[in-house]
């Protein structure tokens, strides 16, 4: 680190973890911060990561993105959730949605006054009352901030976008902000020889390259932090066994659904992406229970649309570094663990990790605390989505499979457990404050995947019958009126932002 503190920062490895870290700090922390990143068109990326949450509108909000360009360029369409298919037995199905169901009264949730009437003997689903639902079960989207003059609110949602089209799309932006791009493999590592921290990078074409602060952005291979700096790897799959994908793109499905599908297979699952242009299909599963071939011939046999390639394989292992900054490096992305795209968190904790990481950058020299801090709220919020993955595995009635089996009988986190025993006593959510997922979420997987509350919050006995039904019936008919105004997802993305 040069004697004027940190002036230099180089990102090493583009791809959509490089290029948002290029982003975001040359747009906050610029121009007193010199960015340089490194990357090399002949190493690939991932690059299948195309589906959010609604993190992100957060991140192009601040990068100052229209969000019709930027939905134009990638060849977006609009998320409203994720349905699950044959998780909790074969036959099962459920929409995770970005929304609450229905509309919590006081510091009462709605599934406690949902949960008094099924107990009472409703028949009705709590996606029965869910906006989200029934404008995804329609195939419709427009922006819906709240509905009506009601207290409900509108369509929280996210997007599927081509990640590749997204990278470059931050790359034109990062470059127009200053950031410098080197084209370059890296050959060999410098290390101050007092304090250890990373003083410099060679790369294949003699190139070197010096910085005072560095992010490993290189992917599974973790370059700088994991190879360099000997962060060693918490490995995770006894909670998630899956350690095999393949992708493979498809023609466009015509009716453009705005939501993701998760489909569980014999020994893992497959997801579904709708793009303006191709739909993303892919093929998650676990190498123990089923072999490369068998998991592709499953991929492509269970396609909407015909395949437009041949499946790429992916290998993976599920889990975490010991630390996330370690010396004067961080890393961002695969290079700083592994959490597999069911819930589609792999770009929010790109987006995540680089905001925590500018909001406690250094400005002269690393301290101590702040490096402390970072690793301490990285480390739970790796946590907690592991979390709330294991959930949609270990809580299935499943058991026609080796895998399924496993994951149904396995011990799971003990935080985890305290959850779902809470949840399945009175409904009750015993969310984290800084947890990711909101109540709603844990709710709607928890019952998604077959835990029932035993019982309610006893606030929610403070309607009669007859105002609970009027309630609860109101709420049906007032997003029905919402949705029966919404066009089709096809014919906003036509008006609104179709891609060229």
């Amino acid at each position: 680190m040069g004697e004027q503190g940190i002036r230099k920062l180089v990102i090493v490895g583009g791809g959509t973890a490089g290029w948002i870290a290029a982003a975001a700090f040359s747009r906050l922390i610029g121009p007193r911060l010199s960015i340089e990143l490194v990357e090399s068109e002949t190493i690939g990326t991932v690059g299948v990561g195309e589906a959010t949450i609604p993190q992100i509108i957060r991140l192009n909000t601040i990068l100052g993105f229209d969000e019709a360009d930027f939905v134009r360029q990638t060849n977006g369409t609009f998320k409203l959730g994720i349905e699950f298919v044959d998780w909790s037995q074969i036959g099962s199905r459920y929409l995770h949605t970005f929304g609450d169901a229905g509309i919590n009264l006081g510091n009462v949730h709605f599934h406690h006054y949902w949960r008094r009437q099924a107990m009472q003997g409703g028949d009705k689903s709590l996606w029965h009352y869910s906006l989200h639902q029934l404008a995804a079960q329609q195939g419709k989207f427009a922006h819906l901030d709240r509905v009506g003059k009601t207290s409900m609110t509108g369509l929280a949602y996210a997007y599927h976008f081509d990640a590749g089209l997204y990278a470059r799309y931050l790359r034109h932006f990062s470059e127009t902000n200053g950031v410098t791009r080197t084209e370059g493999i890296v050959q060999s590592v410098e290390r101050d020889g007092e304090s250890g921290d990373i003083a410099a990078i060679t790369l294949d074409r003699g190139a070197k390259i010096e910085g005072d602060f560095f992010i490993d952005c290189t992917g599974f291979r973790s370059l700088l932090l994991g190879s360099e700096l000997g962060v060693e790897y918490r490995d995770w799959s006894k909670w998630l066994p899956c350690n095999r994908a393949q992708a493979v793109p498809s023609e466009r499905l015509p009716d453009l659904p705005p939501f993701t599908r998760a489909t569980a297979r014999t020994a893992g699952w497959q997801w579904r992406i709708p793009l303006q242009h191709r739909t993303g299909n892919g093929h998650v599963y676990c190498s123990e229970f089923l072999s490369d071939d068998e998991a592709a011939t499953i991929l492509l046999d269970n396609l909407d649309t015909p395949a437009t390639g041949d499946p790429r394989p992916i290998r993976f292992t599920t889990g975490r570094r010991e630390a996330f900054w370690s010396h004067n490096c961080v890393a961002i992305g695969l290079s700083s663990g592994f959490l597999e795209p069911l819930e589609s968190t792999s770009i929010h904790l790109i987006q995540s990790n680089v905001g925590r990481l500018i909001e406690l950058f250094p400005r002269e020299r690393i301290r101590d605390a702040d490096r402390d801090e970072y690793n301490r709220r990285t480390v739970a919020e790796f946590e907690q989505i592991r979390d709330f993955l294991i959930l949609h595995y270990h809580q299935t009635d499943r058991e026609d499979s080796e895998f399924w089996r496993y994951c149904k009988h396995m011990d799971v986190p003990e935080p985890l457990r305290h959850k779902m025993e809470l949840f399945a006593a009175s409904g009750r959510i015993g969310r984290d404050a800084d947890d990711l997922f909101r109540d709603a979420s844990w709710a709607q997987v928890m019952l998604g995947q077959g835990i029932m509350p035993q019982d309610y919050n006893p606030m929610a006995d403070k309607l009669s019958d007859e105002q609970l039904g009027s309630f609860l019936g109101d709420v049906r008919q007032i997003i029905e009126r919402a949705v029966a105004g919404l066009p089709s997802h096809a014919d906003y993305i036509e008006k609104h932002c179709r891609a060229s």
